[in-house]
């Protein structure tokens, strides 16, 4: 009985073991279950790890379905390293030897050919160049080489000829235009005083305009931009021109003459030059501008500034208006990108109302002609179609207000000048009839006198 006791402890505590590990196991259960589920996540295989056995089995069991690369060199070098010998290999020009002249013989060809093949083969690796060395010496800055030749060229767009020739032009017709003889030699030196210093102008507005000019299309191949001559050769060039051309007004013609050319050269370089980057008040100072070259052949001729010298002012002043409000109205990007301040870019409704203003003002300054007794009454009636076209295309280019009208009116006012002035001079007052009427300038009177006798 007594050892039946004895034994029942352990047969109890061996139960209350055995219970407490069934409760515990059930209560850890999902815990083992949730680690066992994230152990196995982390060992199964995932959808990239599928993707990337999938291009395995196809490169290397099915080949026809992949792309054949080209096979590696064996020897081991880095991966950067064979890169770039693959961009070299890409990167290479092979020079071509020259073809032999075809009236030799056959035998010194054959000879001749020979020897190239043989220098060729010896000299394959010498003969490599690679491209990207030459882009790079390409694109360094290279100083430009001035040679001979090419100076009249390079002084010629620097003095920017075309409009030296319009302003030479101007002051032939403001002489021609003069009530008094003609006379070569003087004609002769005021065309060229002026000519020189409209170069003089011209260079020294470049020279002051390089970093602008650089952003236009329009003006980045002058020459001062381009690097072809010197800014110290531009401003030499511009004395030589300057200073001959005013002593010869001045010296060669009359006082007056040489000092409205040095006015001209001061008021173009020194005050519309700075005035194009400052206000739109520059385009009305260039129309001043304009306007003195044909008052210069007038004194030139007469010595005195009168009302027809004005008068030919006047036209020249009011031309310039549509011709380059025309003009800048399709180069307003351009302007913008320069940074220059004009109309058209900062007031284009102003722009092409002084256009319209200055076309029918033409108008009115030819009839003034034959009242100031400078023309006949005929040059008002046979100005009046190309002064109403111009009056026209300068209305049209106001109401549309795109590069189609203005690049009509600004081709309109090319030949509208030279035809107006033309007609301006066929119809002018002879001296004679001046004479008659006791019209002529102090001095010409005497001189006329001089030419009717025999």
């Amino acid at each position: 009985m007594s050892a039946a006791r004895s034994c029942r402890p352990p047969r109890a505590l061996a139960g209350l073991f055995l219970w407490h590990l069934r409760n515990t196991g059930a209560r850890q259960v999902p815990c083992r279950f949730v680690h066992l589920y994230h152990v196995a996540s982390n060992r199964l295989i995932t959808f990239q790890y599928f993707n990337f056995l999938k291009r395995m089995y196809v490169t290397q069991c099915n080949k026809d379905l992949s792309q054949r690369a080209k096979p590696k060199s064996d020897s081991i070098v880095s991966p950067f390293h064979e890169l770039h010998q693959l961009d070299q290999e890409k990167k290479v020009v092979h020079k071509i030897s020259p073809i032999s002249p075809l009236h030799q013989s056959w035998s010194e060809m054959s000879s001749r050919n020979e020897l190239t093949e043989v220098k060729s083969a010896a000299e394959t690796e010498d003969s490599v160049i690679p491209v990207g060395a030459e882009s790079k010496e390409d694109r360094q800055w290279k100083e430009m080489k001035l040679h001979l030749d090419d100076l009249p060229g390079i002084l010629a767009r620097l003095s920017k000829i075309k409009l030296t020739a319009l302003v030479v032009s101007t002051a032939s017709a403001g002489f021609a235009m003069a009530p008094v003889p003609f006379e070569l030699t003087c004609f002769l030196l005021a065309s060229l005083g002026t000519g020189l210093a409209s170069c003089a102008a011209n260079s020294i507005n470049q020279f002051f305009e390089v970093p602008f000019d650089s952003n236009m299309n329009r003006t980045k191949n002058r020459p001062l931009v381009r690097g072809q001559i010197s800014p110290l050769l531009a401003v030499c060039f511009a004395a030589s021109c300057g200073i001959p051309g005013i002593a010869l007004l001045t010296l060669g013609v009359n006082p007056l003459t040489g000092a409205l050319g040095a006015f001209n050269i001061f008021l173009y370089t020194c005050c519309y030059t700075p005035l194009k980057r400052m206000s739109i008040a520059n385009t009305w100072v260039g129309a001043v501008v304009g306007a003195i070259p044909p008052i210069m052949g007038w004194t030139a001729a007469t010595g005195s500034l009168d009302a027809g010298a004005l008068l030919l002012g006047g036209i020249l002043y009011s031309w310039q208006f549509p011709h380059f409000n025309a003009l800048s109205w399709g180069l307003r990007e351009d302007y913008s990108r320069g940074g220059y301040c004009m109309m058209s870019v900062t007031h284009p409704g102003l722009c092409r109302r002084v256009a319209l203003r200055h076309c029918l003002a033409l108008i009115g300054l030819s009839a003034v002609a034959p009242v100031l007794n400078i023309t006949t009454w005929t040059f008002p009636i046979i100005s009046l179609p190309i002064n109403l076209y111009i009056s026209y295309l300068g209305f049209r280019f106001y109401r549309d207000a795109d590069r189609s009208s203005s690049r009509k009116l600004f081709f309109c006012s090319l030949w509208h000048l030279p035809m107006l002035l033309l007609v301006m001079f066929t119809c002018k007052k002879s001296v004679l009839e001046k004479e008659d009427k006791g019209d002529l300038p102090g001095g010409s009177h005497e001189m006329a006198m001089e030419i009717r006798l025999p």
